[in-house]
């Protein structure tokens, strides 16, 4: 039997309540709840500790998000409208305070890695957040969690070179957008290629701005790809670029819909994949972050191959190796 290092698992059952309205939505509560019981049954179960999250500060969400914007937001989710912006974004009631819910979770997150009671954090959160812009949601995400979380990270911690390392099936537009000319914060994305992939950006020839030039790594996929792809990226240009960035801290944007048995993308990856991500995840951690790393849920939607997927990455994450 291997050997696990501790994980604090950042999770509410109050997530549920982000309401999508349709059964036919892809990001329905029962995500979440698919991943918490196959973990609950896990050999990884001994090694999980549940943490409760806090809602996000306010000054922590306009650290990223325009003030009108989650005014619009706020009053659209009590007005009773079904979505906020675009058909997609299927909102409710709750669906305003939940994504606070989900973007405070992440500060938790960091708070339990600086604070050394665990080294390995998973904020098992929605809504997502990738997607979604300083004033515009997008793609099922409403606050940017990651973008909130590097920003309080550097912030409040001062950590002055954050790496965000994204393989969700689709681009994180809105990391990119929020640090375009940050040059303290570096973001890789492996992706579908975006002439075929929701959002329709992450080209390879997206670079970052002005000061910004050079922090931002896109390296798109052609649909079909495997995991070979991947590995091959991660072992190539994304792991040259982290050796030369040589982070103080990671955030992982962990998307688990580039599965093959998910249809949200046209990628190729098997449930084995994510558990070689874990570990590379857990090799740049303790190369450059003293072991540290915090991994935050995005997209992923099959209901038996995400938990799986989930159950994987952590595993490789946290396997202790003699």
């Amino acid at each position: 039997m291997p050997r696990f290092r501790p994980i604090a698992l950042v999770t509410d059952p109050r997530y549920l309540d982000h309401d999508t309205a349709n059964s036919l939505h892809p990001e329905i509560p029962a995500r979440l709840e698919g991943i918490l019981k196959r973990l609950e049954s896990s050999p990884l179960a001994p090694y999980l500790k549940k943490i409760t999250p806090r809602k996000a500060e306010m000054n922590r969400v306009l650290a990223v998000h325009d003030e009108d914007y989650l005014s619009s937001f706020e009053g659209t989710c009590i007005s009773g409208r079904e979505f906020f912006g675009h058909p997609d974004n299927r909102i409710g009631y709750d669906s305003y305070e939940i994504a606070l819910l989900a973007a405070g979770g992440c500060l938790s997150g960091i708070d339990i890695i600086e604070s050394g009671e665990s080294e390995l954090v998973f904020c098992c959160v929605r809504p997502p957040g990738h997607h979604a812009e300083t004033a515009q949601a997008l793609g099922f995400c409403f606050l940017n969690n990651v973008a909130i979380a590097a920003r309080y990270w550097k912030d409040v911690y001062g950590k002055e070179r954050i790496l965000i390392i994204d393989w969700d099936a689709h681009h994180g537009n809105g990391i990119q957008e929020v640090f375009d000319h940050d040059p303290d914060i570096f973001y890789i994305s492996i992706h579908e290629h975006p002439t075929f992939s929701f959002p329709g950006t992450g080209y390879a020839n997206e670079t970052g701005t002005g000061a910004g030039e050079g922090a931002t790594l896109n390296i798109p996929l052609p649909p079909g790809s495997g995991d070979e792809a991947i590995l091959s990226a991660l072992k190539g240009r994304a792991g040259e670029a982290v050796k030369e960035f040589r982070p103080e801290a990671i955030i992982v944007a962990a998307g688990f819909d580039a599965h093959v048995m998910d249809d949200m993308s046209g990628l190729a990856y098997t449930t084995k994949l994510y558990g070689y991500l874990g570990t590379f995840m857990a090799f740049w951690a303790e190369r450059y972050c003293k072991g540290k790393v915090l991994s935050i849920l995005e997209g992923g939607y099959h209901p038996d191959a995400l938990p799986a997927s989930v159950e994987a990455y952590l595993a490789g994450l946290s396997v202790c190796i003699d």
